[in-house]
């Protein structure tokens, strides 16, 4: 079976085209950098995807504070993540770098504040 993929790692965007036999890359072709064959065998064996969303904010001059993930997680438990995020809030003052919710989900990544954002006076 034959399957075409975009690769999004560098500006190049490489059509990468990979041919499989069941679960088993049989030839991967099209990528200009190694960058590009080591991302579609990721994608082809654990897919995995990085999340930007935002949290309630308490007494913030903003309702609501911008987060991101430190890393990449499986992309079949997204869902999951989300849950866990949508429960939390936050206390104003917050900063860039904070963490919000350590470990989440014991995936070794980290939901972290994206905006410094003052409290109400």
């Amino acid at each position: 079976m034959l399957k075409e993929y975009t690769c999004i790692i560098c500006p190049n965007g490489c059509e990468i085209s990979v041919e499989m036999q069941g679960e088993e890359i049989i030839k991967l072709e099209g990528s200009l950098c190694d960058r590009g064959d080591k991302y579609i065998k990721q994608e082809i064996i654990n897919p995995q995807r990085n999340i930007a969303s935002s949290v309630l904010l308490e007494n913030g001059v903003l309702p609501l504070a911008s987060v991101r993930l430190t890393n990449p997680i499986p992309k079949s438990i997204i869902f999951n993540v989300m849950e866990e995020i949508k429960k939390t809030r936050l206390k104003a003052p917050v900063y860039v770098g904070q963490v919000a919710i350590q470990n989440i989900l014991n995936l070794d990544s980290d939901v972290i504040v994206t905006k410094n954002i003052a409290s109400k006076k």
